[in-house]
């Protein structure tokens, strides 16, 4: 079967270039798609907003159950408050069974183990981490630096802001959008929005048996590539790739054109995978048409 090059719309090819191969312990590829800056950006912010709702609670009542004496130990148990929340709220909830954040379930993505395995404690605990060298370690040295007119802290303030620019910026420059500490513990973020499933192409439309029929020398011509090429020409539904390719098929078959592409390649395709299942259940398994049978 000869490869048709086709014309993809420029979303598509956008699309394509965040693609990655995420092939699972059994050996199935996910084909996962990185999540944009702005997605994760996004996500960081409603994980925090939440944080904040919750120390915000937390300080009225102890505020209400502390009394005056209370006051002078806020900022304290603020300070070791959202220490604590931030890193047990990133590392808990993106070791559950979603991998992912409050915020980041809300923005649909959530993080993964490149190398495809399942995420263990170390990757994540180290993803989180580092999070404190790359922001909220500079962060202090900003909120810090500006409650004096000291120039020693209002330089610790400057180089606590170039140093979280220099950690967002690292984001930005890699096409896999990785944070030093994803760099650092394995780990990708990805879209995690639930596609609906395609139509399966090996059952015949409308219940009916397909009117063409295959020898089994025919159906023997290709191999499992051609297979997934042909699913792919069926699923685009390109009138023109499809008369080039059916073309393409008779002529190897040495069949006349006397019925419609699209009945033409459905038939074919439903049976050359139904035939490759039975090959399968007998060890028997064709990676393409130059491989021999």
């Amino acid at each position: 079967m000869t490869s048709v090059a086709l014309s993809r719309p420029a979303s598509n090819v956008r699309s394509a270039a965040k693609l990655r191969q995420f092939v699972t312990p059994e050996g199935v590829d996910l084909q996962l798609e990185i999540a944009s800056s702005g997605l994760r950006f996004a996500a960081l912010l409603v994980d925090l907003l939440l944080m904040l709702i919750i120390l915000i609670v937390a300080t009225l009542v102890l505020g209400a159950g502390g009394g005056p004496a209370m006051g002078n130990q806020l900022p304290i148990i603020w300070l070791l408050g959202f220490f604590a929340l931030r890193n047990f709220w990133f590392i808990l909830f993106e070791l559950g069974p979603r991998a992912a954040t409050p915020g980041k379930r809300l923005c649909g993505i959530r993080v993964v183990a490149r190398d495809g395995g399942r995420l263990d404690v170390a990757s994540v605990v180290a993803r989180n981490f580092v999070r404190e060298v790359e922001m909220f370690l500079p962060l202090s040295f900003i909120f810090g630096g500006g409650s004096e007119a000291g120039s020693v802290d209002w330089t610790l303030a400057i180089t606590g802001l170039f140093w979280t620019l220099a950690m967002s910026l690292f984001l930005l420059f890699n096409k896999d959008r990785m944070r030093l500490g994803d760099l650092i513990g394995g780990t990708w973020v990805v879209l995690a929005q639930r596609r609906k499933m395609a139509a399966d192409l090996s059952a015949p439309t409308m219940g009916d048996t397909d009117r063409l029929t295959f020898s089994a020398a025919e159906l023997a011509v290709y191999g499992v590539f051609e297979l997934q090429e042909l699913e792919r020409v069926l699923r685009e539904r390109d009138a023109g790739v499809m008369a080039k390719v059916a073309d393409t098929i008779r002529a190897k078959l040495g069949r006349p054109a006397n019925e419609y592409d699209e009945e033409f390649l459905s038939a074919y395709y439903r049976q050359l995978k139904v035939r490759m299942e039975r090959d399968l259940l007998f060890g028997k398994r064709r990676a393409n048409k130059y491989e021999s049978g």
